[in-house]
């Protein structure tokens, strides 16, 4: 993907970032490129001192670097916030393409939903009656919306995005391509001789400013709603179950996965594989490390890592101990040896042996 937001001076970088420019005001930057595959017509990054010898040796125009750095040659742009001025340098070259309202000619939409006139519909989309697409959304090709579904203004559904029956979606949400919102729960009773399907007549609920990852799964409520509260980020492969209630700001990671009725708190933040029970709920700002289980609640700000979700240092000392099995089993049976020498020579039975004649 080139560049797109064509070329700017540095002068004109620094005032659209907010940082402090150490160097020609007048320079022209074309593009963003890595320390080590940027060229004097590029601007680069520095986020983290561990990248200064590749930063002294990039052949980058110039350099966006955190404010106290100062063992680096310029054209320098220092800034107190290096995360938010990356995002915006970023989105200075990469703008978003302009959106283009209006239907597509081979999208199928039902005559009585609602679609506003400043949305997008791409081809071969499918808004079913009842559904809803509010102002400046995007729906693009291949994407399905159900019937009675609604979907906020500036949201994007990217291509084989499907929102089943009912689902509400907030403003300014972002669904990656393949994910599916509403979903039946997996719910059934075993009546002795086959598995009844329990139905899942419920919605799901997602709030303003979410992001949803690729092949994401949310499953419809069995009753009521599944909810995704505002501000939470989603990665690829994750699996919500039915019922979950998921608070604002928080973070799930890829392949996560959380069973049905769950609750999780305000900023909580899953790893990679992550993988919580049913009914289990997770407190405020509690952080679970990659591949970590949990089938019990977890307090507030909460660290756990394991297989078991124990407590990050005790899981940091376990794993350390681990490591030092062989070593240990190696030094135990040593010792075991010297013992039984010394049993030998003063004269004392080894220990379990005898033992009968007490009884």
């Amino acid at each position: 993907m080139g560049d797109r937001g064509g070329s700017f001076t540095l002068g004109q970088i620094a005032q659209a970032l907010g940082a402090v420019l150490e160097g020609d005001a007048r320079r022209v930057i074309t593009g963003v490129a890595p320390l080590d595959a940027a060229g004097p017509d590029q601007i680069s990054f520095l986020t983290t001192r561990k990248y200064l010898r590749l930063a002294r040796s990039s052949r980058a125009g110039a350099l966006l670097v955190p404010a106290d750095v100062t063992e680096l040659p310029g054209p320098l742009l220092k800034t107190s916030s290096l995360q938010t001025a990356l995002i915006a340098l970023l989105r200075l070259f990469y703008p978003e393409a302009p959106l283009s309202p209006g239907v597509h000619s081979s999208a199928l939409v039902a005559p009585d939903s609602r679609i506003h006139p400043e949305a997008f519909v791409g081809a071969f989309a499918v808004i079913e009656p009842r559904a809803v697409v509010g102002a400046r959304a995007r729906i693009f090709p291949l994407t399905y919306v159900g019937e009675g579904a609604e979907i906020g203004e500036g949201s994007t559904l990217y291509p084989r995005v499907v929102v089943r029956e009912g689902v509400r979606i907030g403003r300014r949400v972002i669904v990656h391509s393949g994910a599916v919102l509403g979903a039946d729960g997996f719910g059934f009773a075993f009546d002795g001789s086959r598995h009844q399907k329990i139905p899942q007549v419920g919605g799901v609920v997602i709030e303003d400013d979410v992001e949803i990852g690729a092949n994401t799964t949310i499953d419809r409520a069995t009753l009521g709603d599944t909810v995704v509260r505002r501000g939470t980020k989603i990665d690829n492969l994750v699996q919500i179950g039915h019922n979950v209630e998921i608070g604002e700001h928080s973070i799930i990671a890829a392949q996560a996965g959380v069973s049905g009725s769950s609750r999780l708190g305000r900023g909580v933040v899953l790893g990679g594989q992550a993988g919580i029970g049913d009914h289990v709920t997770i407190g405020d700002g509690a952080m679970l490390g990659a591949q970590s289980g949990v089938t019990q609640d977890v307090p507030a700000g909460e660290k756990l890592f394991g297989t078991w979700g124990r407590p990050m240092m005790q899981a940091r000392r376990i794993w350390l101990a681990e490591a030092q099995l062989p070593d240990l089993v190696r030094t135990l049976r040593a010792v075991e040896r010297r013992l039984e020498r010394l049993e030998a020579r003063l004269g004392i039975a080894p220990a379990g042996e005898g033992q009968g004649d007490d009884a």
